[in-house]
């Protein structure tokens, strides 16, 4: 969708929006949420700038800022049911572990986290219990969240939860029948992750695979929780999930390249690169690209939003992008640290990393190959011929 069409659709939007707002706001709420935050030491004013910056992180122009902070304050509006299947849990670390408790944190737990099988205190029947009322509750008006892969080969008998020992397939199914949105929450969510890596014994696959069934796709491994928390305001603002890529990821948060807003971008462009770890390219922040940086590659926001609180990100720590929110990517991006040309990256259709996000997203959701190729060779030429031109001229 052009940038263009993005302005026309939101600002039909601003009428619907202000009507949803009304029946949905209450001033208790506000009250509540405003007590909340001042007891962990956020003034207005902090919240305010969380407002304006969640509005400009999903692409959303100044006229919805004060909407996205009423937007926040709404309670006990959507709930939500968070699912652990197979997976390590570090999305739900990476959502949890800050310096402190962040207001996209508060946030979160405000709008009515009604299940979440990690955090959750108690367990066996009593959590059961738990589940199925809130099921029951507020079917169809909750939020599923679903953080790890499916199993399904021999009807899921890989992956048993609960009480009961329902298979990981049973229990997803069940619950996202009657779920408004299903979320799914990191790579192995969205993919299968690692389980689904080759020769992926148990089966497993990502929750639209598995199930059958619309979800929006919030891939990372893990992912940041910008994108998460982004993802529900809009549900909250426009009572829709937000414009996705053919990869079924929100566009605000998945619709350009790490390479795009590399602070190391500039290094690349000028054909300059880190050769080996510790080399002088190394100690003065050159392009990762030749030490296997899956940037050019990989659609998200890391490389504007970081994480934990915008504090860093791999490749501000020195290390190459590996292509995590990608389809397959531990068979298709490996090795890690080694250059694309020796992890037999090629070209897909001609068209290299300046694909569109559409294009080169679909093409590795079905392709054998990944690609790369164009653009930096392009920046290597440029660069050694502006080094000949300086030679010639002295």
């Amino acid at each position: 969708m052009r940038i263009k069409d993005l302005e026309e659709y939101y600002n039909s939007m601003l009428g619907k929006v202000d009507e949803r707002l009304k029946d949905l706001y209450s001033e208790d709420d506000e009250r509540e949420l405003n007590e909340e935050l001042k007891k962990n030491g956020f003034t207005r004013r902090d919240f305010l700038k969380w407002a304006s910056f969640m509005t400009a992180a999903l692409m959303l122009p100044p006229v919805f800022e004060p909407r996205v902070a009423k937007a926040a304050t709404i309670k006990q509006r959507t709930p939500v049911i968070w699912l652990h299947l197979a997976e390590c849990t570090g999305c739900s670390e990476s959502f949890l572990r800050t310096r402190e408790p962040s207001i996209t944190q508060l946030i979160f737990n405000y709008i009515s986290l009604t299940y979440h099988d990690t955090l959750m205190m108690a367990s066996g029947e009593r959590v059961e219990k738990v589940l199925n009322t809130a099921i029951q509750k507020y079917k169809g008006q909750y939020v599923c969240v679903i953080e790890g892969g499916i199993p399904t080969k021999d009807g899921g008998i890989f992956l048993r939860i609960g009480s009961k020992g329902e298979t990981g397939l049973e229990r997803s199914r069940r619950i996202t029948r009657y779920a408004k949105v299903v979320l799914a929450f990191g790579t192995c969510a969205a993919y299968g992750g690692v389980q689904a890596a080759y020769p992926n014994p148990t089966g497993a696959k990502g929750v639209r695979d598995a199930l059958g069934i619309e979800v929006v796709n919030v891939p990372g491994c893990p992912p940041n929780s910008i994108n998460m928390v982004g993802t529900v305001l809009h549900l909250l603002l426009f009572n829709k999930v937000p414009p996705t890529d053919l990869l079924y990821r929100p566009l605000w948060a998945y619709g350009s390249r790490i390479h795009d807003y590399c602070e190391r971008r500039a290094h690349f462009d000028a054909g300059e690169f880190v050769e080996e770890w510790g080399d002088e390219g190394a100690k003065k922040g050159w392009c990762l690209y030749k030490m296997g940086c899956k940037g050019p590659l990989t659609y998200n926001d890391c490389s504007r939003y970081r994480f934990n609180q915008g504090t860093n990100w791999p490749i501000g720590a020195g290390h190459g992008c590996i292509g995590c929110s990608q389809p397959d990517f531990w068979d298709k991006m490996a090795p890690f640290e080694e250059p694309n040309e020796k992890a037999g990256i090629r070209i897909p259709g001609g068209k290299g990393v300046e694909a569109t996000s559409d294009e080169i997203g679909g093409f590795l959701a079905g392709a054998t190959a990944v690609g790369i190729g164009v653009h930096a060779i392009g920046s290597v030429i440029r660069a050694k011929v502006e080094k000949n031109r300086k030679k010639e001229s002295e």
